[in-house]
């Protein structure tokens, strides 16, 4: 199947001029990129259950959901392991 698989999402971080609809604020709690907050597309009403963040030394970062049920306008997110 080609292309991103919607449970995968990529954050919208510094994509500029892009309509990507609702967002949640996605709160990293640890791994590599702890303490930071990222916004990132809703997906089918909810926050998307894993996230694919880049990290500053070019790798990338696979989060998933901490809870699957939360609410409100952010989502904690917690390290699964580098893609």
């Amino acid at each position: 199947m080609a292309g991103t698989p919607s449970h995968r999402m990529s954050p919208t971080a510094g994509v500029p001029d892009q309509d990507v609809g609702p967002t949640i604020t996605a709160a990293l709690d640890d791994g590599p990129l702890r303490g930071k907050r990222i916004e990132a597309p809703v997906v089918e009403g909810r926050p998307p259950s894993t996230l694919d963040v880049p990290a500053d030394d070019g790798s990338i970062c696979r989060y998933c959901l901490a809870e699957w049920s939360q609410s409100g306008p952010s989502a904690a997110y917690t390290f699964l392991y580098r893609v």
